[in-house]
């Protein structure tokens, strides 16, 4: 039998005459040598059909269609009397994957990982795509620190054309910065500079914020925190000249030089204003950060460019472009600057555009606004709005842009993207003490019921101690203006006979109603109106005081209270806190219309700083007061207590204070407490809802000892500890580790709390 080879894939590639064929009549087409391809897919990529005639240029393109499908690594073209003969030999596909040696990675995600290179099991082998998922395996070890990673691939050949793929990974252990030396410094010492960077050598820390593992982002930030450092202290020509990386042979230690020079001190030597200013002068100027005399700094010119531009801005002039142009005298190293202020065009809202909200109703975050359409724009405004939107408590994010409408140079939008997170609340409470083991509690709530903003609380109590049932409804937008109306119905049992406290049980069942009235932008007052009854119960060991109270006033009571409270809040963020304030008011009295007589005053002040970026200081105080009047005490079952979570960690709950002869807590008529806490993200966890904290505490309680009592936890106490604080997804959980600074032998202490909060 007669074959005649036409060309094969370099042949007909590069095509010459010694190749040439005589074109002919194709009588039949025969694929051969296809496994898993069907004919079909040859017989798509061929340009000549049965009948048709074949030639050198038809044949070119055919091998290069069938190399291209990725399929064959071989192609030929035969033809036997007048048949074309395709002979091809499929490319291997992968059978298999297996990654071995690997513990940083899960192998599932190094897989899939590995499909975006093109390996995966299924497809054709190419050994490119092999060679690229080896090197993005290496780099995600390099990314981690592991530059002593070594990667070996073996490819074994299998049954039915096909290939299984081995990883054996060796991973090594994580290079550390042995050494990083500062080259050119002169003002200020080599260890002041490091301690500007986030890298460092190895240290106890380190082992928490990996600072001692290489990475190219970080050391670029860390540069740019020392070019700031020399930039905002008078240093206006320092550069940093070049840094050198060099990694020991064994891949264990990494070296770090950085070359600078620091140039010579500047001083500001005049400041002028210039351009149209919009506003008086005299007003721009008040906000110049850069004085004369002053040493040059980069922030203070940053600044200034942005507390004018924001002032531009609340008159509508969002573009605003304000430029610090230098004038350097080299010779005295002065530098005169002049702010130049050009507002450009003045500017409107089009429309407030808000997407995100799937349960939220757009009306509840629009009343939050401030900013209005058709208004001209005011950063002030908008800067409220979105504070205001985000004390709403319903969003995990809040975020707002304002682009400018395409084709117009003078309207802009609001885009509001929220981020809804879970608003119903079931809540548990928990404590661990020798005396009472674990105490639960719990309560369910709806913050945002049906997506209207109101609210409305269940609270569920059924631990050994307190048994309340209890239904509020809120609605924060009464009337347009902003006027709240509550309704609350409740029944109260506190059963103190296996607490700390001293022995009693009462019952208290009531309802009532309640508003508040907005006084400005972060201040309101609120007043309510309510009726309860009272049953109290004694046991055996109730201290006399107690005795005394039923036997005179009666074991029931009827009050009608009245109330009255103020608030203010300042807080850049009820999702992550920084700085601001919060303060609260509140006064109790029971009404002179029925039984009881007695008033209760109670004020909490909180106060957030942030230190640095990752640090922030809050510090709260709360007092209490309170007395009976027109003749009448102020009932025992109304007394202050203070110690656990809430007042003073580390201490019992409600274990400071007075005593009776029992050493029961009887409460007292007057409280004080306070904390300082250093709130900071969790080291190497993102998510910044998750803040660890050191705390400060301290608090007492006052009152008349009982007859034959004793003095209890009497005077201040102090205490220290560390906390956790996650806003999860499941609601807030708490946790706290505190020691006693001031223990006395009376004291009952509890070093573990906890509360935890799960969301539905």
């Amino acid at each position: 039998m007669n074959k005649t080879k036409l060309a094969g894939i370099i042949s007909l590639l590069f095509m010459s005459p010694a190749w040439a064929i005589t074109p002919f009549t194709v009588k039949d087409i025969r694929v051969e040598g296809i496994q898993r391809t069907e004919a079909g897919t040859v017989f798509s990529y061929l340009p000549v059909k049965v009948g048709e005639t074949m030639n050198d240029e038809q044949a070119a393109v055919a091998i290069r269609a069938l190399y291209g499908t990725g399929f064959f690594k071989d192609v030929r073209l035969e033809v036997e009397q007048g048949v074309l003969i395709v002979l091809v030999k499929e490319r291997p596909s992968i059978a298999s994957i297996q990654v071995n040696g690997v513990k940083d990675f899960p192998k599932d995600q190094l897989k899939d990982n590995m499909k975006y290179a093109g390996l995966a099991e299924a497809r054709i082998f190419d050994k490119g795509a092999l060679e690229k998922a080896t090197q993005d395996l290496k780099r995600q070890y390099v990314a981690r620190g592991k530059y002593g990673v070594t990667i070996n691939t073996k490819v074994a050949e299998l049954e039915r054309n096909r290939v299984g793929i081995v990883f054996d990974v060796v991973e090594g252990d994580v290079s550390k910065i042995k050494q990083i030396n500062i080259v050119g410094n002169k003002v200020y010492s080599e260890d002041a500079l490091l301690d500007l960077m986030k890298l460092s050598t190895p240290d106890w820390w380190s082992f928490f914020s990996k600072s001692d593992q290489y990475s190219k982002p970080k050391l670029s930030a860390d540069m740019e925190a020392m070019r700031s450092f020399y930039m905002d202290s008078g240093y206006l020509e320092f550069n940093i000249n070049s840094t050198q990386i060099s990694i020991t042979p064994d891949k264990k230690d990494i070296y770090i030089t950085i070359n600078v020079t620091e140039g010579d001190k500047y001083t500001v030597s005049k400041v002028a204003v210039s351009g149209n200013t919009l506003v008086a002068k005299e007003e721009i100027e008040k906000l110049i950060q850069v004085k004369p005399g002053d040493a040059f700094s980069r922030k203070a010119l940053s600044e200034t460019s942005k507390l004018v531009g924001e002032r531009l801005a609340a008159e509508g002039y969002a573009f605003a472009n304000v430029n610090a142009i230098p004038d350097l005298n080299k010779v005295k190293h002065e530098v005169a600057f002049n702010f130049v202020v050009d507002p450009g065009q003045r500017v409107y809202i089009r429309r407030i555009n808000i997407s995100g909200n799937t349960k939220t109703r757009d009306e509840v975050i629009r009343r939050e606004f401030r900013q209005v359409e058709g208004a001209w724009f005011d950063v002030t405004k908008i800067k409220k709005s979105k504070q205001r939107a985000d004390r709403l408590n319903f969003f995990s994010e809040v975020n707002v842009e304002t682009p400018a409408v395409q084709g117009t140079a003078d309207q802009m939008d609001v885009n509001v993207s929220v981020k809804e997170k879970s608003t119903g609340n079931f809540t548990v409470g928990a404590g661990i003490s020798q005396g009472e083991g674990l105490v639960l509690s719990g309560g369910v709530s709806q913050a945002n019921l049906f997506g209207s903003g109101n609210m409305l609380a269940t609270q569920l109590n059924t631990s050994k101690i307190n048994q309340n049932v209890s239904v509020s409804y809120t609605n924060p937008y009464y009337t347009d203006e902003g006027v709240s109306r509550g309704f609350d119905v409740y029944q109260r049992k506190t059963n103190a006979t296996s607490t700390v406290m001293s022995q009693y049980t009462s019952s208290t069942t009531g309802a009532g109603v309640r508003f508040g009235v907005p006084i400005s932008e972060d201040q309101s007052v609120s007043f309510g109106l309510s009726a309860e009854k009272s049953s109290i119960g004694l046991t055996a060991l109730s201290p006399l005081s107690y005795r005394n109270y039923v036997s005179t006033f009666g074991s029931t009571n009827t009050t009608v209270l009245g109330t009255l409270g103020w608030g203010r809040d300042s807080r850049d963020s009820a999702i992550y806190t920084t700085e601001g304030t919060v303060q609260r008011a509140y006064m109790e009295v029971a009404l002179p219309v029925m039984d009881m007589r007695y008033y209760k005053l109670n004020y909490e002040h909180q106060w957030y700083y942030p230190i640095s970026s990752d640090f922030t200081l809050m510090m709260n105080g709360l007092a209490g007061a309170g007395a009976g009047y027109g003749g009448k005490q102020m009932p025992f079952f109304k007394n202050f207590y203070a110690g656990g979570t809430g007042s003073v960690r580390g201490y019992e709950a409600n274990s400071l204070g007075p005593r009776d002869i029992n050493n029961f807590s009887l409460g007292g008529h007057r409280r004080v407490a306070g904390s300082m806490e250093v709130m900071t993200p969790i080291p190497g966890i993102k998510d910044r809802s998750v803040r660890l904290s050191g705390f400060l505490d301290g608090g007492a309680v006052y009152g008349t000892y009982a007859t034959g009592g004793l003095p209890g936890s009497a005077g201040m106490r102090y205490s220290y500890g560390a906390a956790v604080t996650w806003l999860s997804p499941m609601g807030p959980l708490k946790f706290s580790y505190g020691l006693p600074l001031n223990k006395q032998a009376v004291d009952k202490l509890q070093a573990f709390q906890f509360t935890l909060g799960t969301m539905f």
